[in-house]
């Protein structure tokens, strides 16, 4: 999310609460990281920019085959 337009540091700390919620809540069935997937390991508030469609917040083509690729379908029965 860091270099999209209305990026902030208390938004990205909305984004990071929400988002150590989200992995540690429970009664849960399960969770996709997509978050980790695509983040860029040496800016982590950043999406990898092999991954980055431009504007620093949605996915590239590359960006969603990977998100695709993490989804068991098996377990969606």
């Amino acid at each position: 999310m860091k270099g999209a337009q209305y990026y902030s540091d208390a938004g990205e700390t909305s984004r990071q609460a929400v988002n150590a919620y989200v992995r540690s809540a429970s009664g849960i069935d399960g969770v996709i990281d997509f978050d980790k997937a695509l983040q860029d390991l040496s800016a982590p508030t950043s999406l990898l920019p092999a991954y980055d469609s431009g504007d620093h917040l949605h996915p590239n083509d590359a960006g969603y085959q990977v998100m695709g690729g993490l989804i068991n379908l098996n377990s969606l029965n």
